[in-house]
């Protein structure tokens, strides 16, 4: 997380929304030598998340020792900010982002939930297209089953949510808004970067 505190008003309701909108983030634990990441999709209920991992995954198979300490980082828009687009002088090029910590203990789930987060998961994410959602009866029987046996329930209770708005609040407004202007153009390196010059053009003027 960013250490200037202006990027880091937001309360954790908002950060919440948002990890719970994106669905997707990077699961991290303890490994014996080094740090163990995995890429997942994922469902946030009132105070966890619910997710799956295949078998062989190195995280899947540290959790049979029991639950451990895991941090979930759930990234948003994000993009450069070139400091002549401010129109002040004496500036420096900067990255600007949305990102959201989830911490917590991470731990198996009993198997015969497995289904049910599947069916869940799905649902969440084929309800934004424009068709009738895919569900895993229209499978082959059997297939899911077998399909199944490779992968592990898992939940993370979180106790801790950590987030960082960083769009350019300890610039002027002016400043801001200007950068915003240019950014929503597309041209420049990062990911939505429409979508990040909105959050920045909703920052409160002073």
């Amino acid at each position: 997380m960013h250490p200037n505190p202006a990027f880091r008003k937001e309360d954790d309701s908002r950060a919440w929304a948002f990890a719970a909108s994106r669905g997707f983030g990077v699961l991290s634990i303890h490994g014996e030598s080094l740090p163990l990441a995995a890429h997942i999709p994922f469902l946030c209920s009132t105070d966890s998340i619910e997710a799956h991992l295949v078998r062989s995954n190195p995280i899947a198979r540290a959790l049979r020792a029991g639950p451990v300490p895991a941090l979930l980082i759930v990234s948003g828009p994000d993009g450069y900010i070139s400091p002549d687009w401010y129109g002040e002088d004496d500036k420096v090029p900067t990255w600007n982002y949305v990102a959201v910590h989830l911490k917590g203990v991470l731990s198996l789930a009993p198997p015969d939930r497995l289904i049910g987060h599947l069916e869940r998961l799905s649902a969440q994410f084929e309800g934004h297209l424009p068709k009738p959602p895919w569900t895993h009866h229209k499978m082959t029987p059997g297939v899911m089953e077998g399909m199944m046996r490779q992968i592990l329930p898992v939940t993370m209770r979180v106790d801790a949510i950590e987030s960082t708005y960083k769009l350019n609040q300890n610039r002027s407004d002016q400043a801001r808004h200007n950068a915003a202007n240019m950014l929503a153009r597309g041209d420049t390196p990062g990911m939505e970067t429409a979508q990040l010059a909105e959050l920045m053009t909703g920052v409160p003027d002073e």
